[in-house]
């Protein structure tokens, strides 16, 4: 399970990137423009994103979020973002690289006023990625409504680059 789970990291890191990439050719104009998403745009899509990744990479450190206001905007500039999103995919790279197991389970605080949880650290992890996925893929509806290509983020297609073989046959 636990190689599962590094190939999540990996395949995060890798259709995180297409989305950035894709996400830099909008003119600001459109990568502000609200769309009807969850998270209204695309700014604010990718913010929520690397927002709520730093969220639970804090609780799986141990450590207390304080308040969790789920629409922060941690960066108004695109270029800040993109470059604070590879270095939270290069942390989430070595918090999983660096696991003996996912099995047991991790305690933590949330809500107002903050309750104690302990949860399942693979059930966890499972909602993570899952949880970048689903808000990538709003992304990548908003993306084909502003008229740019459709974005190939399965995973299968991750699967076959060298990076992605490697994790496969490991």
């Amino acid at each position: 399970m636990l190689q599962h789970y590094r190939r999540f990291a990996a395949y995060n890191a890798w259709a995180n990137d297409l989305v950035y990439a894709a996400a830099a050719e909008l003119p600001d104009e459109d990568y502000r423009r609200e769309l009807g998403a969850f998270f209204p745009s695309v700014h604010a899509t990718l913010n929520h994103v690397l927002y709520a990744d730093g969220v639970w990479m804090t609780r799986f450190a141990g450590q207390d979020t304080g308040p969790v206001l789920l629409d922060t905007i941690l960066f108004e500039d695109f270029q800040m973002l993109k470059a604070a999103r590879e270095e939270m995919d290069r942390k989430i790279i070595g918090f999983i690289g660096g696991l003996d197991s996912v099995e047991g389970t991790f305690s933590y605080r949330r809500g107002n006023p903050p309750q104690p949880y302990t949860d399942r650290l693979g059930t966890t992890l499972a909602h993570f990625f899952n949880h970048q996925t689903h808000h990538r893929g709003q992304v990548h509806m908003m993306l084909t409504m502003l008229g740019r290509p459709s974005l190939t983020l399965d995973m299968s297609y991750f699967l076959r680059t060298p990076e992605g073989r490697a994790l496969a046959d490991a």
